[in-house]
């Protein structure tokens, strides 16, 4: 832990010299971008400003390097079994995807479905929605609407982060969900991105979401492999594939925003996301970021405050084993006074997804506060908690504040533990044998994030995922 004093508090951009970087220096990124160029389809018309941005971005990518671990940022997520895998283009649509393989939300009366990043219709459910609602792919808006997407579409902060500009090279198609102004949606609008095929593909989610002002939404995101309905079992696909996701948030005045992000890719898959939020004043966001799949998955969270007096509500949960590798990165910019945000982020590593020898999963939290001067009564707290089932498991953990307000209540803390022996010894007292009270103690922990999401039956889901992991003894 490490209390920081900054000059500039600034989000975790992380800008590229364009003077000092080279594209010959890194062969692996570009491939990446060669095989996304040589997908691209051309624009005509209203969409000119489209291919405008993504000829922006891929210049951008081209005088860019992929992180390694001597980067700061990323020195305990090592990139080099991504660099080895040879990717056969961007992924289309394939023909086998039907509605039984999406696993569905009661609770949500709308759905969008993209598959490979192309958008599938016959998958998705938008009819019935509230006037002023928007839940669409951005190829089937109308020119209006298509107008004022363009003053949204990659305008966050951290666009020039190499996987960023990535995705924004790649751009063919974005879901949008747009709530007009004080319109409050009644029913979780579910996003769902899913992976699927034969081959080792790109994928590359993009997601825009604005929230006028006044105005209230709940949303489900999705990133999936996993084939199977409600009710059925979940079958997760093992092959090799890179999701590169962004997902951009804007709330203006006084708008509500309950997000809700799903990890669950394959067992070989590479998840790269973004999720750059920007909040207006008197605005509320809040983030339930759930990691489950993944061979690597890392998640990039940056929240910019753009006005004084918003609320910020961020709750974590992953759950790993085997040999996966899960990172989590965030970065609050409270930048103007009576803010508040709280962070609460939980790992489970070292559940049983693999033969005992292969127990080295690694979970990795940075997360940074920024406090500057202008930024007076500002009430900032964040806590990781770390809960290690095998001897081989590992975290590295570095919450972060670095404050130059003088009037601020702040607090930042982290734990890493194992299951107390005492606490099983109880559990058994009472007639449990050792497995269910490990597992009994193990969903405790979990819960405590999955019960906060507005979402009854996605609480449930999540709740099974987590009893289908049989912990690790001790002495395994």
């Amino acid at each position: 832990m490490s209390v920081l004093v900054s000059p500039s508090p600034v989000p975790n951009s992380n800008p590229v010299d364009l003077a000092s970087t080279v594209l010959d220096r890194d062969a692996e990124l570009t491939g990446l971008l060669n095989q996304i160029i040589d997908d691209h389809t051309s624009f005509d018309g209203a969409d000119a400003w489209l291919q405008e941005l993504r000829d922006r971005a891929t210049l951008w990518v081209r005088k860019s390097v992929l992180p390694t671990t001597r980067d700061e940022e990323w020195r305990f997520s090592d990139l080099s079994s991504l660099r080895k895998v040879k990717f056969e283009g961007v992924g289309t649509q394939p023909a086998d995807i039907s509605l039984s393989d999406i696993h569905s939300i009661p609770e949500a009366a709308n759905r969008l479905v993209f598959v490979n990043g192309v958008y599938a219709p016959e998958l998705s459910a938008v009819a019935g929605l509230p006037d002023g609602v928007i839940v669409s792919n951005l190829a089937d808006l109308g020119v209006g609407d298509r107008q004022r997407v363009q003053q949204y579409l990659a305008q966050t902060e951290g666009a020039h982060e190499v996987f960023t500009a990535l995705n924004t090279s790649g751009i063919k198609d974005v879901a949008v969900v747009w709530v007009a102004k004080n319109v409050v949606v009644e029913t979780p609008i579910h996003l769902v991105f899913f992976t699927a095929g034969e081959s080792a593909t790109i994928s590359l989610p993009r997601c825009l979401v604005v929230a006028e002002v006044g105005s209230s939404v709940t949303l489900v995101e999705e990133f999936t492999n996993r084939r199977g309905a409600e009710g059925a079992e979940e079958k997760e696909e093992k092959r090799v594939y890179f999701s590169n996701a962004v997902t951009e948030v804007w709330l203006e005045e006084n708008a509500q925003v309950n997000h809700t992000r799903l990890e669950l890719e394959g067992a070989e898959a590479f998840h790269i996301g973004k999720t750059a939020v920007s909040q207006a004043r008197y605005s509320r966001y809040t983030c339930h970021a759930i990691t489950f799949g993944g061979r690597l998955s890392r998640h990039n969270l940056e929240i910019l405050q753009a006005g004084e007096q918003t609320e910020t509500i961020l709750n974590g949960l992953t759950v790993i084993g085997g040999n996966q590798l899960a990172d989590t990165h965030s970065a609050i910019a409270l930048n103007y006074p009576y803010g508040r945000s709280q962070q609460l982020h939980k790992c489970i590593i070292g559940v049983r997804k693999a033969a005992p020898s292969e127990h080295r999963a690694h979970a990795v939290f940075n997360g940074k506060v920024f406090v500057p001067k202008p930024a007076q009564l500002t009430d900032a707290a964040q806590l990781n908690r770390n809960l290690l089932l095998s001897p081989k498991a590992r975290v590295d953990t570095k919450p972060q504040l670095e404050i130059t307000a003088d009037n601020v209540k702040c607090a930042h803390g982290a734990t890493v533990s194992q299951l107390e022996d005492d606490e099983i010894f109880y559990l058994q007292s009472r007639g449990i044998d050792q497995d269910d009270a490990r597992n009994l103690l193990i969903n405790a922990f979990a819960a405590e994030v999955i019960n906060q999401i507005p979402v009854p039956s996605l609480q449930e889901r999540l709740t099974q995922i987590v009893n289908s992991y049989q912990s690790i003894t001790n002495d395994s």
